[in-house]
Parts: C-alpha cells; structure tokens; sequence
C-alpha cells in the first residue's frame, strides 16, 4: 500500500501548495474548450511502452511538446538509468529532407520490430521505415494508392502490408516489392477487413494477415463482399454533393463471404484452407510450431464455436479441436495460449463465467485453471476485448492473469497454480491496473488509477514488489482545477441485486438542497461504465455539469456489469429492451427516494448504447424530464449482422423481439424533451436509425430538439464537433432540466 500512501500525501502537498501559491481553480472556471486541450488530456496520460524480445521496453512521453520527445530504453536490471535509443534530432533532419516538410518531432510508430532496430511509418499514404541504430529514414513505397495494415515480419527481415486490397510484402536484403495477391477488386479484399470484420469481430483493428513465426508463411484473409448491402452517405459540402457507399451487412441479410488464404513467401503460391461449414471466421493465430494454424469459426447464431487444427502445406484441417456451445451466444476471446509440453490454455464460460482451461493438444479438457463466481477481465482497452493473461511460467507452473475478483469494479493481477491451485492476487492498491508483462515473464508495466487518483507507470518484479515509478500521476493538474471524483456504493434493485454506481455531487453539496440528475448510461451487455478508476475527459465534461448545480450519476444494470454469462444472457433475443429497464428504472426509483435528488427534475444522457437505452427509457417510461440521444441503434433491424443478431437473432427467427425492442415503434410514447444527435456520415449506426424515429415523432405532432453533425462518423474525431457537442449539450439541460 504505500504507492498509495505516497500518492494520498501528494494530494494533500499539493493541495496546501496550490492554495497558497495559486489561486485555486474553482469549477466555475473549467469550459468546454479546457477540457479539449492538450493540458487537459495530459492529465490521464503516461508513458506509451512497447516491451522487445531482449527484455527492455522503449518509452515514449507523449506528454511534453513533441520536438522534445525521444525514445528511451528501460533496462528493469537498470531501472534508474534511462538511455535514449537514438538521435531523435537527427531523424527528424533526415525525414524533413525526404518530405520536404517541416516536421517538429516523432510520434508513436505504428509498430517496432522486436529487437527494437526499425519501425513503420506512414507518411502522406507512404511506407517510411525508422533505422534506429543510424538515426535516418528509408521510404520504401512511392504511390499514388496508399498503403495500410504495415507489419514486420517476426524475424525482421521483410514487411507485409496492403494496397488496393492486395497484400505485399519488401524485403530488406533485397530491398524488392513483391505482391502476393492479385485479385483485390473494390468488393474482393486480400489481407485487410470489410467493415463488419473491422468493427465487430476483430475490435477495430485491421488484422486480416498473420506471420508464422518462422516469417516463411502468412495467413490472410479473403473477403467477397459482393453480396452485401450498400450504405449511402452523401458529402455535401462539394459545389456538387458526392455519394460514399459503403458495404454494410445488416441483420438478416448476407454476410461477407470469407476464407483463409496460406501464402508461402518463397514459392508465392496459395493454398486455400479447406473448413466445415461457417459462417464467420474469428480468430487465426500459428501454433509455435509452425506447421499448423488454430483457426476459430462461428454459426450464423453465434451459439457455437468450432476450432480445427489446419495444417500449413496443404491447408487441409488435421482435426477439430473442440466445440464452445452456448444457448444464448459464444463470446469471442483473445486467451489462447500454447504450451512447451505440448498442452494449450483457453478461456470459456461454459460454467457461466469466464475463466480459465488446460487442454492436451487434442482438445482433451486436463482441468480448469480458475474457478469460482467471479470472472476473467481484461485490464485495459475497449469493453470487448476480452484477453486476461499476461504471463506463464512453465517452469514454475504459474500463470498471470487479470480479473475482477475483489469488485466487478475493479481489475487486479492474479497469479494461479497451472493446476488450478494457489490462487493469489499480486498488484495491491484497490483501482484498475493495467498489466505489460516482460517476455520472459520476471518483470511488468502497471498503469494504476482509480476514482480520486489520475493513472501513473510503474515498474513492478513478478512478485508484485516496486522497482520503479516511471511516472506520477498528474496529481499537480488535478488539484488546481479543484475537480470532484465520484462516489462508488451500489443500488439495490426489487430482487435484491447490488448494482454497480458512482455518484458526482456539485461543490458545496447540501443534503438539504434539492438538486437535478442527470443518469449517464451505456448499457451494451458487459459493457459496465461504473470503475474505481481514473475517468477523463468525462470526469472534466461532468465536472462542468456540477458547477451548473447538476448531480451526476451511472450506475450498470446486472446484464452490462460483466460480473458473469449468466447476466449476460438475461438479455438473449431481447437487447436493450424490458428486461434491462427493469433494472434501470429501481435504480432511478431508489436514486428519487433520497431527499436531496429533485424527483421532477431527472434526465438521462447516452451515446450508441446508450443512446438506444436513452430512448427505451423516454418511450417507454415516465421517469424523466428530459433526455439526449446520441448516435442511437432505434431498430436492430438497422444494425450490423455480427453484433445486431448475437443476441437478437436474425429478424425472421425472432420477429416478435425485433418488434418489442423497435422505438421506432415506440416513438408515439415519447416523454420529456429529447435532444437527439448524430453524425451525418456515421459507418457504424447510420443515420437512417434517427431519421426514422424522428419521422414517427413528425407523424404524432411530438416536439423535440435535433442535432445533426455533417460528415462526423460515430465517433467524433475533431475538436471544434466534440466542443460544439458538448456545449449544445450543456445549454439543452439547462433549457429542459
């Protein structure tokens, strides 16, 4: 504990500090605009890392001004002496002579090799490659297409990536462009993703070739998506208006066609893997040994997972590895791990939460590693990512893993007995820690906060023992705008389950008073927004709405808690529909009942999710006064097949639910003002969702507030929208609630 000790001191250091040496910064002076700077962002930042096969990881200080920015090499043997990696002013020299341009500094590569030598840059659609060891630039292509998705081989020695949806790969030695695939056509794509790949089962990452680990193959993908259905988005600010179509499979309709390609790179002949039928293929990932893929394919449904062993030569299946069954639908996962002896380590939740197992290389089941009523979590990045271990020790027969043990809350490093004895939790300070494990497994990057702490690095042996901070938390920041945190506790629902919440109450909060709440809700099936963990930009925007005399809450229904499957399939064939406003509207009731809570005065804000549930609630209940949609899925029959139907089904199987959770059927039950918001070019909840609600709400002579923001996508990238968005938020509350 006495990270944390040390860090309760700084707060209080620093708050004697700033009272005495700078006029404190009350709430009342935070603005929309603040909270978009690069000041304000800087207070969640810390370090970006990347651990090499040597053992030592490269740091980079994305906080500073990005002239001073360098790369150094951490050495956890010399964990006090920091070394820069290279003249970083003689690249930036080198790269400007290339260019042309005028370039300040180097950012984040998107990638390093593994002995830390070279990294990929693109610049102006260009592949530049970074040669550390000389501190200069190599531009390998010079096109009039872009390239995209560039990755080293795991030797070195060659790149793969993409253009025109063809792959190809470069040798160093050679210094030669070869293309591997010929066929990439406008709807035939070779080694990169169609969009609902992209989005929904690969977790927005354009993975769609793999390396083997002797860099003698690749893997990739094939995608026909010639069949599926076009989107249509116009772009109106050319003098004539253009058209951007996009292919988009919504549920019910047909899928994008997909198979596995096997390159070898020396002959550059293809063979294609030979599978049962499928419908979607999941996950590929080369067996240490090289001369097999694990390949993961899934049914329509989505209620069972199949995993073959292909071999490499001839792309023929050697056998079917196992079977994951599920009544409601098979969770996606990252946890696949082979093993020296032979055996592999799984991830499942056949037990109805998500845990840990020991396979033979047959698929034959040895044991389960974790068990109990709790489950596996990732301990950072996006909600559905779901990969937890971070180290094996075969030696030892130790496995690192994180979950959410202690608080569905919070997230920890556990360490267990291969054999499922032993279980012991290693990071210590009640928070969320964010685990980088070394290669070898003796040492790790913790990126720790929780509610009152802003996130700081530090550097930890396997055992959990402190070897050093890399950095502090921006407490200094923190405490000079005087922010409030929230409170964490837990609403009890009718049945008795103790939902997760946080509460944010303005300066000078008095029980007397009667104040506003606003709920602010996500609500997609574990996907929980209530952590004991440092909450950024929303922390600052909420902020703003507490100097406004607001109270701020969230608090998840049981089935977004990612407490277990079990949960989570409360919800099967009726996503955001009845059975989570059960849960939802005991909380709201509960949160009415406290005296300081003005019941007439409550509204509800969500974004995606949470925009869907911002409108189950406005049309389907009387509880609140006023509400803000935002990017919302108003019928799954809109949506994207991979997400839309793993819960739902296809339309025509589960007609009935499709209508029960349409609020465009709804909409003629509105109450309380809405503000609805939504980008005009959205890829991944088109438009058309709120252009039909908003038109069913014309038919029955329902007032209420629009937003639309020309050629924004789902998620709002420039600053000048996410400021505009904000502010048009804050005056709708203070007009409607």
């Amino acid at each position: 504990m006495r990270n944390m000790n040390r860090f309760k001191n700084l707060f209080t250091f620093f708050g004697l500090v700033f009272s005495i040496v700078f006029p404190q910064k009350d709430n009342d002076d935070l603005t929309v605009e603040w909270i978009h700077s690069e000041e304000a962002k800087s207070i969640a930042k810390v370090q970006q890392h990347i651990w090499l096969e040597n053992n030592t990881a490269i740091l980079y200080d994305n906080r500073i001004p990005i002239e001073e920015r360098d790369f150094k090499i951490l050495d956890p043997e010399k964990p006090d002496v920091l070394t820069s990696l290279m003249d970083i002013k003689k690249a930036v020299r080198n790269l400007n002579q290339i260019l042309g341009d005028s370039l300040a500094g180097l950012d984040w590569p998107i990638s390093f090799d593994l002995k830390g030598e070279k990294a990929i840059y693109i610049f102006n659609g260009d592949i530049f490659i970074l040669e550390i060891k000389t501190s200069s630039f190599i531009q390998i292509t010079n096109t009039i297409q872009e390239e995209k998705s560039a990755r080293f081989s795991p030797d070195g020695k060659h790149i793969a990536y993409i253009r025109e949806n063809n792959l190809f790969t470069y040798s160093f030695s050679t210094n030669r462009e070869i293309i591997l695939t010929k066929t990439g056509s406008e709807t035939l794509l070779n080694g990169t993703l169609s969009w609902v790949y992209w989005e929904e089962i690969f977790g927005r990452q354009d993975i769609g070739f793999w390396w083997s680990g002797d860099s003698k193959y690749i893997a990739f993908l094939e995608t026909d998506e010639s069949m599926v259905t076009k989107m249509h988005y116009v772009d109106f600010k050319p003098q004539e208006p253009s058209l951007i179509t996009q292919r988009y499979p919504k549920t019910g309709t047909k899928n994008p066609l997909v198979r596995i390609g096997l390159i070898d790179i020396k002959r550059k002949k293809t063979k294609w893997v030979q599978l049962e039928p499928y419908e979607y293929i999941c996950r590929v990932k080369w067996h240490p040994d090289n001369s097999r893929l694990f390949i993961q394919t899934m049914s329509r449904d989505q209620r069972k997972l199949d995993a073959f062993y292909v071999k490499r030569k001839s792309g023929r299946v050697l056998r079917k590895v196992f079977t994951e069954k599920d009544s409601a639908w098979v969770n996606i996962n990252d946890d696949l791990y082979f093993l020296k002896d032979g055996n592999f380590i799984w991830q499942s939740e056949r037990d109805g939460f998500a845990h840990l197992y020991r396979f033979r290389d047959n698929g034959e089941l040895i044991n389960q590693v974790t068990k109990g009523e709790w489950s596996l979590r990732s301990s950072g990045g996006p909600f559905w990512l779901r990969q937890s271990v971070q180290s094996i020790n075969e030696v030892k027969g130790r496995i690192y893993f994180t979950a959410m043990k202690e608080s569905s809350v919070e997230r920890h490093l556990y360490r267990s007995d291969l054999s499922g004895n032993n279980l012991k939790k290693i990071s210590k300070e009640s928070g969320v820690h964010s685990i980088s494990c070394s290669p070898n497994g003796m040492y790790y990057l913790d990126k720790f906060s929780n509610s009152n702490t802003p996130p700081n690095l530090s550097l930890y042996n396997i055992d959990g023992e402190e070897v050093k901070v890399i950095d502090e938390p921006q407490i200094e920041l923190a405490s000079k705008i005087n922010l409030q945190t929230p409170e964490l506790f837990t609403i009890p629902t009718r049945d008795g389950f103790p939902m997760p919440a946080q509460i944010l109450k303005p300066h000078n909060f008095d029980e007397k008073n009667k104040y506003p709440l606003i709920y602010h809700i996500y609500g997609g099936p574990s996907a929980p927004t209530v952590f004991n963990s440092w909450q950024g930009n929303s922390l600052l925007y909420d902020n703003i709405l507490l100097q406004n005399g607001y109270i701020v809450v969230r608090f998840d229904h049981r089935s977004a808690t990612a407490i277990s499957k079990r949960l989570e399939n409360r919800v099967h064939l009726m996503i955001s529909g009845p059975i989570e406003m059960e849960d939802i509207v005991d909380g709201i009731q509960w949160l009415k009942s406290k005296n300081y809570v003005d019941k007439d005065r409550i509204g509800i804000w969500g974004w995606s999710g949470g925009g869907s549930f911002t409108l189950n609630a406005m049309t389907n209940t009387s509880e609140f006064k006023a509400g803000i949609s935002g990017a919302p899925v108003t019928d799954w029959r809109y949506y994207d097949t991979k997400w839309g139907e793993f819960a739902m089904k296809r339309p025509q199987d589960n007609p009935d639910g499709y209508d029960k959770t349409s609020f465009v059927k709804t909409a003629k039950n509105l109450k309380g003002r809405l503000l609805l918001i939504h980008g005009t070019y959205d890829d991944n909840v088109h438009p058309q969702n709120s252009w039909h609600f908003i038109d069913e709400l014309i038919k029955h002579d329902i007032m209420f507030d629009m937003m639309f923001y020309p050629m924004r996508m789902h998620g709002f990238k420039d600053n000048p929208a996410k400021i505009h968005r904000q502010k048009k938020m804050i005056e709708f509350w203070k007009n409607y609630l």
